[in-house]
């Protein structure tokens, strides 16, 4: 199994259960690994048979910019069935966290593991 990542990657948003998160946006930051057979990309040197981690990090960008979620569980669920379902993958690991949202730690969120890993 071949594995494409994209790692912290930021993204401003409302989320959040207290009303002050509702008002203002804050940064979510995202890590993603996704289960992909690079052989025949590697092969023809062409982008077609890639998985193109531009085109995912846009769109996870448009969904999570335009998204007013309450809870990071929501939202990493509907990070998850998007990804996998628009690009096809069979596999993924995400890791979405709140940079500053606990005072005295730097981040607080949570992993994620969706689809059947390919070995």
């Amino acid at each position: 199994m071949d594995i494409v990542y994209i790692r912290d990657l930021e993204i401003n948003t409302i989320i959040g259960i207290y009303d002050w998160e509702r008002q203002v946006r804050q940064t979510v930051s995202l890590d993603i690994e996704m289960a992909s057979d690079i052989r025949r990309a590697a092969e023809t040197d062409d982008i077609e048979y890639a998985l193109n981690y531009k085109a995912v990090s846009k769109r996870i960008i448009a969904y999570v910019e335009a998204r007013d979620a309450l809870l990071v569980e929501s939202l990493a669920e509907e990070i998850a069935a998007l990804v996998r379902d628009e690009f096809n993958v069979p596999w993924l690991r995400l890791r979405l966290s709140k940079p500053g949202a606990l005072r005295g730690a730097r981040d607080v969120g949570l992993i994620i593991e969706r689809g059947d890993k390919p070995v």
